[in-house]
């Protein structure tokens, strides 16, 4: 039987594409190699705890997932805004004024940039919220780190708090990503709230697939060739289709379309541990604002949303910017690194499993946004959605998606 739609990949691209073809009344499939849906949006349970697989947050401010997700069924909870920042051996907490005020006064002191560049930060917030979503991304593309210096930051405030925080998030520390994307980021989080669902990241995408026809999702298919008129799978099967929408990461997009898909990539390394006690009890985010070690950043996810653990243990996570080949010594490296941090106790620590994600983020360097949402349509048939087709975030994968079926829904009709 021909499928109205075949969609590549379950991913959260994927998933809201058939979401929308879904409130369209177009049929399709929905394939995908792994065994779940989520794509790179996956959470393990590993001796009672939930590892997502690699260090996320989801952001509420982000307007697509606002439109599309149900979220008081997530069981979404905050982190506290701010960071707890490691500088000249010690910790400092920067606190967001707006949301903490009194708390906040005590971040004037912190001997993480000057009182200068924290008035800097109320300008470039004020900027960063004027206008639509849109406008940040019609302004000028540079680099996110030429942004921070046409804004005045020291160096001082840059590689303490922003190198860490923004290099987290971004996945390359030299902040080479593009200005507009840091825009976007900053009103982000601006607006919104940093959280984990209660359940774990996977949650996210179970509950777009969950809003689904059952029958329209095959998981354990590797999908080998695309044609505007069918995909064929690694058994030899074809499924027959009136359009094909790819839907994965670059790098298999750029496989299955034979085209210049970007492939470039941010990778990230996710290191969990079981701790008997938390090494920060708060909900916050710790930023290495030394520059020494190869922890960028940490955090108590348990700290923040309890589910993450079993009762009376704490999961650690240790992101590490990049993909070091030697595990062992990466994970010994870590451990050295968080014993001047937080003592002996680091000894106790017993170590869950370890994350490397060669592809975790498309490398979006200027001009990369210079077309912040670039085309769905590939060739007659055929077209493309994911973070590399907008920008790379949930809220990208989520517009892409739906840009991907809008597309499919004009030329069907």
């Amino acid at each position: 039987m021909t499928n109205e739609v075949v969609i590549v990949g379950a991913g959260l691209a994927g998933l809201c594409c058939a979401r929308e073809l879904h409130h369209r009344g177009i049929r399709f499939r929905l394939l995908d190699a792994a065994d779940g849906v989520g794509g790179r949006v996956r959470t393990d349970v590993v001796d009672g705890f939930r590892l997502d697989r690699g260090f996320q947050v989801f952001l509420t401010s982000y307007p697509e997932a606002q439109k599309v997700l149900d979220y008081p069924a997530l069981r979404l909870t905050p982190f506290r805004p701010g960071a707890l920042v490691r500088a000249a051996g010690a910790f400092h907490t920067l606190t967001d004024p707006w949301r903490r005020p009194v708390a906040a006064v005590r971040s004037l002191l912190a001997p993480v940039g000057s009182l200068a560049d924290k008035l800097r930060v109320a300008r470039l917030r004020s900027r960063a919220l004027t206008g639509s979503v849109a406008d940040r991304f019609r302004e000028p593309e540079t680099t996110t780190l030429d942004a921070l210096k046409g804004n005045g930051f020291s160096a001082a405030m840059i590689d303490r708090f922003f190198r860490p925080f923004l290099g987290g998030i971004f996945l390359e520390p030299e902040l080479s990503t593009s200005s507009r994307m840091f825009q976007f980021v900053f009103r982000m989080f601006s607006v919104g709230e940093a959280c984990l669902p209660a359940e774990g990241m996977e949650a996210i995408p179970r509950q777009l697939a969950a809003g689904l026809p059952p029958e329209s999702i095959r998981l354990g298919a590797c999908v080998e060739q695309v044609r505007p008129d069918a995909v064929r799978l690694d058994t030899g099967e074809e499924l027959g289709a009136r359009a094909v929408v790819v839907a994965t990461e670059g790098p298999a997009a750029a496989r299955l379309l034979g085209g210049d898909a970007p492939t470039a990539a941010q990778g990230v390394t996710c290191l969990y541990f079981a701790a008997p006690r938390p090494p920060v009890d708060q909900p916050v985010l710790v930023l290495n604002g030394e520059g020494r070690g190869p922890v960028n950043n940490l955090c108590v996810p348990t700290a923040v949303a309890p589910t993450y653990g079993p009762a009376g243990s704490s999961l650690v996570s240790a992101t590490v910017l990049g993909t070091p080949p030697d595990e062992d010594r990466l994970r010994a490296e870590v451990r050295e690194q968080l014993a001047v941090w937080f003592g002996s106790a680091v000894d106790d620590w017993r170590h869950l499993r370890t994350y490397r994600i060669p592809y975790a983020l498309p490398r979006q360097v200027p001009p990369a946004l210079a077309e912040p949402e670039r085309p769905v349509r590939w060739q007659p048939g055929v077209y493309v959605c994911g973070d590399h087709r907008d920008n790379a975030s949930i809220n990208g994968s989520m517009v892409s998606g739906r840009r991907a079926a809008e597309a499919v829904a004009a030329d069907l009709a």
